[in-house]
């Protein structure tokens, strides 16, 4: 099904700073948590994918086309997604949206390949990188679903092979403990089979996995299990909100293990929320670098910032710049069609696979390179992992303040690179 080339309309429209919106204008959804139980995390990446797409009409849209975008907070409820992209679908205006979470984007699958709308979502899910459904244990295609980032499935792999190596340098006696904990949701539950059978693979012992809500709680009860549960590695799977309560209970009741999070899991704001209970978690990150470094694609990541924040002062935590880098895959797909004649659906899709292995936004440094091809969707797989650091009280000063002086940072400690196994395609 070809789409037709959407109408648009963008706030910076109306100061005179992008392309005057019109009927030919590019319509694109945004699907964000702003309200939801995800939206910690949701908050921040929400406003990277808002700022970057805002930025691009202020520098001309793409081919001199404004980009329409209607932002919707669903507060992480899959109905209501459903229903909007429904609606969106309905008037046949989106030509492609940048989605969020793990529920409604996996319910979505059949529906976006029926409709050829592509479908640039912040789930990890890695049911969603097997456009053909050749994977064995995939259950579907997901021709039309993307993502800038590892799967959830290969990050947990990723660690595994981190917390491996890190076992063997400290001299561990023995089969090392794992254990997946998190919420019994669809995000958390993503990779969590795959990630128990590659710890087992690698001569993990795996334990019994520990629930614990999507929100911030009381988590002493699973912090006394965890303690008692004979592991060494400890795979937290929510978001960071309810990571900051469980790391402080389990220092409160005096658990020694190491940590490691998913890729929404922990980041500066989290830090320095928990305080020292975070320092020493270890997690995945999707982008090349974090704020503040300096790589030559950051002047433009700040540029796109000042659209929200003029000042310049914000801190900017990973899934902000995750964000941006998502946004902009779209922007290069919808550029490159455009250059071809043709922004629809397909023509999106196609362009992306053209343009091999490439920076989103020709942001080296920042965005790191990813490569999408008809047979696979997995566009991330060399994984840098970092290590948070916590070296005292975080109360007093903002997470910049308290970077520069030394009391946080972020500590690269390494980049896994996986194989693209076929077993591994779509699971």
């Amino acid at each position: 099904m070809k789409k037709r080339v959407a109408s648009i309309t963008v706030a910076l429209v109306a100061l005179g700073l992008a392309p005057a919106a019109g009927a030919d204008d590019i319509r694109i959804g945004h699907m964000a948590d702003y309200s939801g139980p995800t939206s910690d995390v949701g908050v921040p990446y929400g406003h990277g994918v808002a700022d970057a797409l805002a930025w691009v009409n202020s520098q001309g849209g793409v081919a001199g086309t404004a980009l329409d975008v209607e932002t919707i907070d669903y507060g992480y409820k899959a109905p209501r997604a459903i229903g909007q992209y429904q609606r969106w679908t309905s008037r046949n205006s989106v030509v492609a949206i940048e989605g969020w979470g793990t529920a409604d984007t996996e319910a979505l699958i059949t529906f976006v390949a029926r409709d050829e709308i592509p479908y640039v979502s912040a789930s990890y899910s890695a049911a969603l990188t097997d456009p053909k459904g050749q994977g064995p244990r995939s259950h579907h295609g997901s021709p039309y679903n993307f993502f800038y980032g590892p799967s959830y499935s290969d990050a947990v792999r990723a660690l595994l092979q981190w917390a491996h190596q890190d076992w063997t340098a400290r001299g561990g006696d023995g089969r090392p403990g794992f254990v997946h904990m998190g919420a019994n949701h669809p995000y958390p539950n993503a990779p969590k089979a795959a990630g128990e059978e590659y710890a087992a693979e690698l001569g993990f012992d795996v334990t019994p996995s520990i629930q614990f809500a999507l929100t911030p709680g009381d988590y002493t009860a699973q912090c006394l299990t965890l303690k008692n549960s004979g592991a060494d590695y400890a795979y937290l799977a929510n978001t960071a909100g309810s990571n900051i309560s469980l790391l402080r209970a389990c220092e409160t009741v005096g658990v020694d293990v190491q940590f490691m999070s998913n890729v929404w899991g922990m980041d500066g704001n989290a830090m320095k929320a928990a305080g020292v209970a975070a320092d020493g978690v270890v997690f995945p990150v999707r982008t090349a670098s974090v704020w503040g470094d300096d790589v030559p694609g950051m002047a433009t990541v700040r540029a796109i910032s000042a659209v929200s924040d003029p000042s310049g002062t914000a801190y900017r935590p990973v899934h902000y710049l995750a964000g941006v880098c998502s946004a902009m895959l779209l922007v290069d797909g919808l550029t490159a069609a455009a250059a071809a004649g043709e922004v629809s659906g397909p023509a999106i899709r196609s362009a992306i696979y053209g343009l091999g292995t490439f920076a989103p936004g020709a942001l080296e440094g920042v965005c790191a390179p990813v490569t999408f091809t008809p047979d696979d969707h997995r566009g991330l797989v060399d994984i840098p992992i970092y290590r948070s650091r916590v070296a005292g009280p975080t109360d007093a000063g903002s997470v910049d303040e308290l970077i520069a002086g030394g009391t946080m940072g972020l500590d690269r400690v390494g980049v896994i690179s996986l194989e693209r196994k076929a077993e591994w395609l779509g699971w």
